[in-house]
């Protein structure tokens, strides 16, 4: 195994491969700003690009995408509380709060150096452990993946921000605007009004562009003050926040374990894992009170965990041939299309290529600390452009955006409709992240709980009987009735400190 390693290791200091990654990070940081696009169309874009190359040089190329536009959808979360990426949503929580404080350089900072070390973390989890914890993965059935969604939504209750019922109520939202289209089962088709263009539901990139571009839009057409967007642009205390986050040693590690474990999870995904790592740190936190206004932990614990994220994703496909999320399902078909078996034989037969692949994967972790705090250092002036140009801008990319993932015109309405409603939460003092979680959840704790249903004919008993006798039932239900537990038990502490 350490002779394979060795090999690998020679293999990504080729300089073909060094020139790969920095060309892959460096595309990744650009793909992951613009809002509409993701690191699955980043990495499907560029992969036709690979085709002329030596697959090892082509699958760093794509794996530098992927690590570095998972990383950059913080940049615009951060400066102007637009996700560029799912990910990203909840590190808008404390990110934009701490650009509001004239923090921008700082939190850039700490999502870089947090991000990276969270991708390493991973990393080297994929390097070391990837066949134990992909035979794991496998134990793991629809009754799991319906109390893991399930578990996910028990978090509403910390992601509220004063009112309960409020985030309560976009959480449900959310809920129900995951169930339009067909269901995933029986075809039947739900909440489309007759309109072809809801048949396929309402992709959750639509749903984000629309739910947070367009109040900024609204916000930064009705505002005014030169002063602020001075203060905002201020890009100083990046380089010096590394020593911070790994102060956070606990945050950090905690955070780089739930991303991992939850990246193995095929179906998954890193919006999840940095929602249940940002929960997590805020029952840990001695001031869980900042959490939402700007807190360094909130957004360590985010950008740890959706990065850690990567690493796991491709621990089942290496190992099994299993993709864990759309990415690594595009990265899976870069690997056919050079001639590639995903799966134990990948390890045995062409150690150099799986082992280089994997140390380029370290390699893009560290180089996108420079280029990302370089990129970001200019892209905090955008926020110096007058108000006008600026909301033209994010307004245009939004309708760009949404039109490009399908090419329909519909998207875009879709988009605005979404849009509209955004504006109406901030109007009402509403968390919009309690909506994001149920878009994210809805589908697959439904898409689940049917393929549950089907295993045991219909028969609920049954089911219940199920969550209650598997191992990994037993503990995901202990989770839920905890998260539970904590969520009224923090609604009754804030009603006497509020009165």
């Amino acid at each position: 195994m350490f002779e394979a390693m060795s090999l690998g290791l020679a293999t990504a200091f080729q300089p073909a491969m060094l020139l790969a990654v920095l060309v892959g990070v460096t595309a990744g940081v650009f793909i992951g700003m613009l809002p509409g696009l993701t690191s699955t169309m980043g990495v499907a874009l560029l992969i036709p690009v690979t085709f002329s190359f030596p697959p090892a040089v082509g699958l760093s190329l794509l794996g530098g995408i992927y690590l570095a536009s998972t990383f950059s959808g913080s940049i615009s979360a951060i400066l102007l509380n637009i996700p560029g990426t799912p990910s990203a949503v909840a590190t808008c929580q404390d990110g934009f709060p701490m650009t509001q404080q004239g923090k921008a350089g700082r939190a850039i900072g700490l999502s870089v150096y947090a991000s990276s070390l969270g991708g390493i973390f991973s990393t080297l989890v994929l390097l070391f452990m990837a066949p134990a914890l992909s035979e794991l993965s496998l134990m793991l059935g629809a009754p799991e993946y319906f109390l893991l969604a399930l578990f996910g939504v028990t978090i509403i209750a910390s992601l509220s921000e004063g009112d309960m019922l409020k985030s309560m109520m976009g959480g449900v939202l959310g809920l129900i605007i995951s169930l339009v289209g067909m269901h995933p089962m029986t075809g039947e088709m739900r909440l489309t009004f007759g309109l072809p263009a809801l048949y396929d539901g309402i992709p959750l990139v639509i749903s984000l562009i629309g739910l947070y571009s367009i109040p900024e839009v609204i916000s930064m057409l009705n505002a005014d003050g030169k002063a602020e967007q001075e203060t905002r642009s201020s890009f100083t205390g990046a380089l010096s926040s590394l020593r911070d986050v790994v102060a956070q040693k606990v945050n950090l590690i905690r955070s780089s374990i739930i991303g991992t474990i939850v990246g193995i999870v095929p179906g998954a995904g890193s919006s999840i894992a940095s929602f249940i790592a940002y929960d997590s740190a805020k029952r840990a936190s001695r001031q869980p009170q900042m959490f939402g206004k700007g807190s360094e932990e909130g957004l360590i614990a985010a950008e740890s965990a959706n990065n850690a994220v990567t690493g796991g994703s491709l621990v089942p496909l290496l190992t099994l041939g299993v993709p864990g999320n759309p990415v690594t399902a595009v990265l899976m078909g870069g690997l056919i299309i050079h001639g590639l078996a995903p799966g134990p034989a990948l390890f045995e037969n062409t150690p150099d290529i799986a082992y280089g692949f994997i140390f380029s994967l370290v390699l893009s972790n560290l180089i996108f600390i420079p280029i990302g705090l370089l990129v970001a250092k200019y892209c905090v002036k955008v926020i110096l452009l007058p108000r006008e140009i600026l909301a033209t801008t994010i307004l245009a990319l939004a309708i760009i955006g949404a039109f490009a993932l399908r090419g329909q015109v519909g998207d875009v309405l879709m988009m605005l409709g979404i849009g509209i409603v955004g504006y109406l939460f901030t109007v009402f003092s509403v968390s919009r992240a309690p909506m994001v979680l149920g878009l994210v959840l809805g589908a697959m704790a439904e898409s689940n709980l049917s393929r549950a249903l089907m295993l045991v004919r219909g028969d609920t008993g049954e089911l219940i009987l199920q969550f209650l006798t598997r191992p990994f039932s037993i503990g995901l239900v202990l989770l839920c009735l905890l998260s539970i537990y904590l969520g009224f038990r923090k609604g009754k502490v804030a009603k006497p400190t509020a009165q």
